[in-house]
């Protein structure tokens, strides 16, 4: 059983599937930047959970809910969670933009999902996620490959903390230009010179080689 003191943030699941390395970034070496796409999220999540909790016809609307997984050693809050009077518990997680080919969404509303089966008690087959630029809900299936993926990624992301160790700058656009972090990881510039040692490496191993016979 994982104690208080070895629970990690939830969120840092979400950063550890989309990069390692920012993961370690923010989350070892306590480093954070803001561009307009961390800030937009941010407002966006202050909304959702500075809202007061509601009552509707067949439904309980919860905001900011603390949430605690010791299977996966993690903690956090859930964005919203409803309580429908039919039995369904369904967590929902907001993001600024909008669906993407990586999974690192659906993984930080399952772990939200599978903390709270722990806590209450309850099955919860589905999350949502609700995304600012579509203003649409994305439901997501808690089926066993997810939870899957979210125990592996909660294992090696334990893992990477107790080592303490950072994992190299891998330089891809798609992900690193959007990053807040991109200054302080330097992705472009690290691949270069691993690129650049690499080059004298084979430059030094040929001048060590026999002469061919």
């Amino acid at each position: 059983m994982i104690s208080d003191d070895d629970l990690l943030p939830l969120s840092a699941l979400q950063h550890f599937l989309y990069c390692p390395r920012q993961c370690a970034l923010i989350h070892l070496e306590q480093a954070w930047a803001e561009n307009r796409y961390t800030a937009e999220g941010n407002r966006m999540h202050a909304r959702a959970h500075e809202g007061p909790d509601e009552s509707r016809p067949g439904i309980r609307i919860t905001r900011g809910m603390p949430v605690v997984s010791r299977e996966l050693g993690l903690s956090g809050q859930c964005d919203v969670v409803e309580f429908h009077t039919d039995g369904r518990v369904l967590p929902v997680e907001y993001k600024r933009g909008k669906p993407k080919a990586h999974r690192a969404d659906e993984v930080q509303v399952a772990a939200q999902a599978m903390a709270l089966e722990e806590m209450l008690g309850v099955e919860i087959p589905r999350a949502l996620l609700f995304y600012g630029k579509t203003h649409r809900r994305v439901e997501v299936a808690l089926d066993a490959e997810l939870r899957g993926l979210c125990r592996e990624l909660a294992a090696a992301l334990h893992a990477m903390m107790r080592e303490r160790e950072t994992p190299p700058a891998d330089y891809e656009a798609r992900k690193c230009d959007a990053c807040s972090l991109i200054e302080i990881c330097q992705p472009r510039a690290l691949r270069f010179k691993r690129g650049v040692a690499a080059w004298f490496d084979a430059q030094l191993n040929s001048t060590r080689r026999p002469p061919e016979p």
